[in-house]
């Protein structure tokens, strides 16, 4: 079992109200976590025709432009 989390974490802004952005590293998909007080939703980012967005991943574990966020 690979100790490689499956998701990374590739923009954050707000610290008690915020948002996230976390990339799968297996299909590149991009999801926007927003969290605010004890309120949270996780869901796909869309572009513009309602597709979702997808950063180019290599070997599944690695993000091409490689944009980590700490």
């Amino acid at each position: 079992m690979s100790t490689v989390s499956r998701f990374i974490k590739v923009y954050a802004e707000g610290n008690k109200e915020g948002t996230e952005i976390w990339v799968d590293r297996v299909t590149g998909v991009n999801y926007v976590f927003h969290y605010r007080g004890y309120m949270e939703g996780f869901t796909p980012l869309l572009d513009e025709d309602g597709k979702p967005v997808i950063t180019p991943v290599v070997d599944g574990e690695e993000l091409m432009d490689d944009r980590k966020v700490s």
